[in-house]
């Protein structure tokens, strides 16, 4: 559960600093690309609560669609950052942001099936099995 909560806490502190900064997008895009963006971040984190509560296939297909949102919010920060409406400084910080989640995101995936953590599937340390 460790490894899942930091997750959760990561996705939040990219929301709570993301979506102010959103706010002072272009008003002409804030129907349209700002919107996606925020979307696909609170979709994003919908998604990992609900893979936290399943098992199996059904856990393994919402976090593989969590990584496609997380595929959207990189495109849609990638533009803001290209249109300048992150600084450069902005912009590093995000990334940084998003990597540490996709990387947290990549190892859950990779957890074996069950989904627990800390030794709890019967492997011993380096994922040996015991």
């Amino acid at each position: 559960m460790a490894e899942s909560m930091l997750l959760l806490t990561r996705t939040f502190d990219l929301l709570e600093w993301l979506l102010p900064k959103t706010e002072k997008f272009p008003r002409a895009y804030r129907h349209s690309l700002t919107r996606h963006l925020a979307d696909a971040l609170l979709c994003f984190q919908e998604k990992l609560f609900l893979a936290r509560k399943r098992r199996g296939a059904e856990r393994q297909r919402l976090l593989l669609e969590c990584d496609a949102h997380l595929e959207s919010v990189r495109l849609y920060l990638r533009l803001a950052h290209h249109w300048h409406w992150l600084t450069d400084g902005q912009y590093e910080h995000v990334s940084r942001l998003v990597a540490e989640i996709g990387r947290l995101l990549g190892g859950w995936v990779k957890r074996p099936e069950g989904g627990k953590e800390r030794g709890a599937t019967g492997a011993g340390p380096g994922g040996a099995p015991s």
